[in-house]
């Protein structure tokens, strides 16, 4: 069965002057134009492709890799407003189609939107919707503290950004626990933290607190050597803001990695401050 606007490995069927004809099973035979057809490809190889409708509703297939595929979150450009809709430029030489009535607010050309791309049942064409949440499970979210997860991110709330979780349900990245700006759309490795009652999440995009440490650790000493006499007045006191200007992180990792440079003779702990070895 041929996954429209995913990829597909399909067989290729002949060879024409224009391209290539790839086994499409129900779908008949799809051509692969000749500009995205491999050369040393032959009847009987295998090629994973993306198919979608063309401007003239023929099935279609390209080596092209599209920004998003079907069934996914993506943050696309609009590239311009027209009769029918916004279009949205995904990487492909037919550009991604918003209809009026799945767009949240206008779109305008040159912006960025966070849409669902989905087939429409009644012309199996590719399109987007900026419509989130009809697109996103009700039920409650089956994990666990600890699962890792991707990330999608939607927006914010009063108590932090908003996160799509492996493009399914909606969970919450609260302010307290960000370190650097997150932009609309970004997609990053995630951890769930909690589950809440209902199936709510709270997830966390931080790396483990060991390899923050890791990390921390050298910033810290490259810091302190551009530093007049390798000091800095920051300890287990200093304030939690000025700790995340700086490094990036909390104050509990901050002062779990100065301990362990203190452990290691890479630093001596002052009353006032830091300062190296």
């Amino acid at each position: 069965m041929v996954n429209i606007g995913q990829y597909n490995t399909l067989t290729i069927t002949k060879r024409v002057g224009f391209g290539l004809y790839l086994d499409g099973g129900d779908l008949g035979e799809i051509l692969l134009p000749k500009k995205w057809a491999p050369e040393d490809a032959n009847p009987g190889d295998e090629l994973e492709v993306f198919i979608y409708l063309d401007s003239e509703d023929q099935f279609i297939a390209t080596t092209q890799k599209p920004k998003a595929e079907v069934g996914q979150f993506a943050s696309l450009k609009c590239k311009e407003v027209g009769r029918y809709g916004a279009f949205l430029d995904w990487g492909l030489d037919k550009d991604l189609l918003v209809p009026f009535n799945q767009q949240k607010q206008p779109m305008e050309a040159g912006r960025y939107y966070l849409v669902y791309l989905y087939v429409d049942q009644h012309t199996d064409r590719i399109a987007a919707s900026g419509k989130l949440d009809r697109f996103l499970d009700k039920t409650p979210a089956n994990y666990k503290v600890g699962d890792k997860v991707r990330v999608t991110i939607g927006g914010k709330s009063d108590l932090g950004y908003k996160a799509i979780i492996n493009n399914s349900h909606w969970g919450v990245i609260y302010f307290d626990t960000v370190f650097k700006p997150l932009r609309n759309g970004q997609q990053l490795p995630g951890t769930i933290t909690k589950v809440r009652d209902g199936g709510r999440l709270d997830v966390s995009v931080n790396p483990p607190v060991a390899k923050q440490v890791d990390a921390l650790g050298e910033k810290i000493l490259a810091y302190l050597r551009t530093q007049p006499n390798g000091f800095a007045p920051l300890n287990d006191k200093a304030d939690p803001e000025t700790i995340k200007a700086l490094f990036g992180v909390s104050k509990g990792v901050f002062k779990r990695t100065i301990g362990g440079l203190y452990k290691a003779e890479r630093i001596t702990i002052l009353d006032n401050g830091i300062e190296l070895r």
